[in-house]
């Protein structure tokens, strides 16, 4: 049986991660550090607090994922004169970085990809806490369970 107190702390550590506007990596160190106290204590609590923790690590990857990819798009922009693909074959395919190119669209699809997903990622937290408060267990989506 399920009491306020082990609600309250899945409540918490999914509410947790928010500490990241406050402190650096907030959102790692207080799901861990309110998990790892917590987790021996109630079943409840542990699955709640591995699904926060795998889906902020699942974040992390995605962001880097993305800013991989990201990155070639913006250093090539920094070479205003420099042609990128120049096909001898095709009469008028040209594609100069100085003008506005499809690489800069593409960067600026994946920027608002990016901008998306955040959004997504705070509506999820906050669905969470309220299914951790309600007592209810609740799997983020899109997530790869590192912790089992």
């Amino acid at each position: 049986m399920l009491d306020n107190h082990q609600k309250n702390i899945a409540t918490f550590i999914h509410l947790s991660t928010f500490t990241r506007f406050l402190i650096p990596f907030g959102n790692y160190i207080g799901p861990i550090a309110l998990w790892m106290i917590n987790k021996d204590k109630s079943e409840f609590v542990d699955r709640h607090g591995k699904q926060a923790i795998n889906f902020q690590i699942s974040i992390l990857l995605y962001t880097l994922i993305i800013g991989t990819i990201t990155i070639p798009f913006f250093i090539f922009k920094f070479f205003n004169n420099l042609d990128f693909i120049d096909f001898n074959g095709f009469h008028d395919f040209h594609i100069n970085i100085g003008e506005p190119s499809p690489l800069l669209y593409i960067s600026g699809g994946l920027g608002f990809l990016a901008i998306i997903g955040f959004i997504f990622e705070l509506i999820f937290i906050v669905i969470a806490s309220l299914k951790a408060r309600d007592g209810e267990l609740y799997e983020y989506p899109l997530t790869i369970n590192f912790l089992k």
